[in-house]
């Protein structure tokens, strides 16, 4: 089946599409990638997605209506470019509220809308019905880790937000680990810079032990079993620590260290031999060279389409999975009451 992944994350960089193929046989599936492409987000819809959290209600549902049309643009000509049609789009939105305990998480992007302008029929909405089933809703992408990317021991993605997966006793564990992306960048944009690029800045700044001890000292990475966060999470706990008078390299640098420290628990903690990194984070080589130091884990950073894609190809697959009935949400990873086949769909 040949489907098409969106993914929009919480570090804001764009809308990733990646157009795949997926063949299941005997429960045993492979993909190929086709095409794929990250649109950069202007600042204009960056400053919109960012903000959007606080709107009035009747605001809200308005840029849930413009950003569908422009998701559904985007899609189209990007499709015109591969001269290709796929046969499924499946949307992961981009996430505004994420709030299980309150028993909702919310993303924008509308797939009614998506379905009828490029009239394919669209997944969305992944996440809704794992969360009423008393689940965190979050992270998704496991069960992609383990039909797809089986063959290594854990997998972790830096993005916005870090989560990791992997394979204990038996079962598929998976959880946010900490913030990435969303802390780094924002010290970064303070600068006046979309991100620092390489870790450069960070690299040459001294970490602050007092922050550093504030940071690292969050009750929510003590927390055992599934748990997930959201820019929420992260603005009440985190951003309040940051000075702004502060030198931004020392809160890069004192970023990096955090981030670094708290993945190197849970890969030490679970005693994993090897894990593979995505997202952006990726390409972050001081925070990479960090993590290593801290760490016996075989760090394995593979080529760019797979750290740039590897989620939307996710969501292309929990899509394909959802047509076809298949569970694609696990109570292992989520808490939830049971496993589930998530996700809205709209006939095109």
């Amino acid at each position: 089946m040949l489907v098409l992944g969106l993914m929009s994350g919480t570090s804001l960089d764009g809308l990733d599409l990646a157009l795949c193929t997926f063949v299941g046989i005997e429960g045993k599936y492979s993909y190929k990638i086709i095409a794929a492409k990250t649109v950069e987000y202007s600042s204009v819809w960056k400053k919109r997605l960012s903000e959007v959290k606080g709107s009035a209600a009747e605001d809200y549902f308005t840029l849930d209506v413009v950003y569908a049309n422009y998701v559904a643009d985007e899609i189209n000509l990007f499709l015109k470019a591969a001269q290709m049609k796929p046969e499924l789009i499946a949307s992961h939105g981009h996430t505004v509220f994420h709030q299980p305990k309150k028993g909702f998480t919310t993303q924008l992007g509308s797939g009614a809308i998506i379905a009828a302008h490029t009239q394919i029929t669209t997944v969305c909405d992944f996440r809704s019905l794992d969360v009423a089933l008393g689940g965190q809703g979050a992270p998704l992408v496991p069960i992609g880790d383990a039909l797809l990317f089986g063959n290594y021991e854990a997998c972790l993605n830096i993005g916005g937000i870090a989560n990791i997966s992997f394979v204990k006793d038996g079962k598929r564990m998976a959880y946010d680990v900490c913030e990435a992306n969303m802390l780094l960048n924002l010290l970064a944009e303070r600068a006046g810079k979309s991100f620092d690029k390489g870790g450069v800045m960070a690299r040459s700044g001294i970490v602050d032990e007092k922050l550093l001890a504030k940071m690292n000292g969050q009750e929510y990475y003590a927390q055992k079993g599934a748990k997930s966060m959201g820019r929420e999470w992260f603005e009440i706990n985190i951003q309040d620590l940051l000075d702004n008078k502060q030198n931004i390299n020392d809160l890069l640098a004192t970023a990096t260290e955090h981030i670094a420290t708290i993945i190197a628990q849970e890969l030490n903690h679970h005693d994993l031999k090897n894990v593979l990194i995505s997202g952006g984070g990726a390409f972050n080589s001081f925070l990479i060279e960090t993590l290593r130091s801290k760490t016996k884990c075989e760090i394995i950073v593979p080529k760019d389409e797979i750290i740039n894609f590897k989620e939307a190809v996710i969501f292309a697959f929990l899509g394909f999975l959802r047509i076809h009935q298949k569970t694609n949400t696990l109570k292992s990873v989520t808490g939830a009451l049971k496993d589930s086949v998530g996700g809205a769909v709209y006939l095109g």
